[in-house]
């Protein structure tokens, strides 16, 4: 089953059970998926493009979340995280730091990487494969700490 259909599948329910932030952080997503479809592509969506998609509306609710926090604005945060929680059922299962730090390993022996200043060839290689399952900045911070012990 698609993205688009997933989303469309869940507005209905949360309609039924009114369910109102998850109806608007579906329709969130929803929104993000017509505009790939009428920004005349010329392509159709694919799982690389929807993961990216969901991963992009994620990262603007983090955003969201600690500008908020900062304002004191804890119930607006608060919807945020709601609305955050909705979007990662759709992303895949998030890593946790030990499991990056593994793949980081292996990945860095595979790679026969050496000294501190490889980071652009290693860090590549490592986002590919986690693509959707970890964030940017952790991963770039692990990434990092793992060359300054080289």
């Amino acid at each position: 089953m698609s993205l688009k259909e997933k989303i469309n599948d869940g507005i209905k329910s949360a309609l039924k059970n009114g369910e109102k932030v998850r109806l608007e952080t579906l329709r969130s997503i929803k929104t993000v998926i017509l505009e790939f479809e009428k920004s005349g592509s010329g392509r159709d969506i694919n799982p690389d493009d929807e993961l990216s998609m969901v991963n992009s509306l994620v990262k603007r609710r983090k955003e969201a979340i600690e500008l908020f926090k900062a304002a004191g604005r804890i119930e607006l945060a608060e919807k945020e995280q709601s609305e955050l929680d909705i979007l990662m059922e759709f992303l895949p299962k998030q890593l946790n730091e030990s499991e990056i730090k593994d793949l980081i390993l292996s990945k860095a022996s595979e790679l026969g990487i050496k000294a501190k200043n490889e980071f652009p060839k290693l860090m590549p290689a490592i986002m590919k494969e986690l693509k959707g399952k970890a964030e940017g900045n952790l991963v770039k911070k692990l990434v990092t700490d793992y060359l300054e012990t080289l």
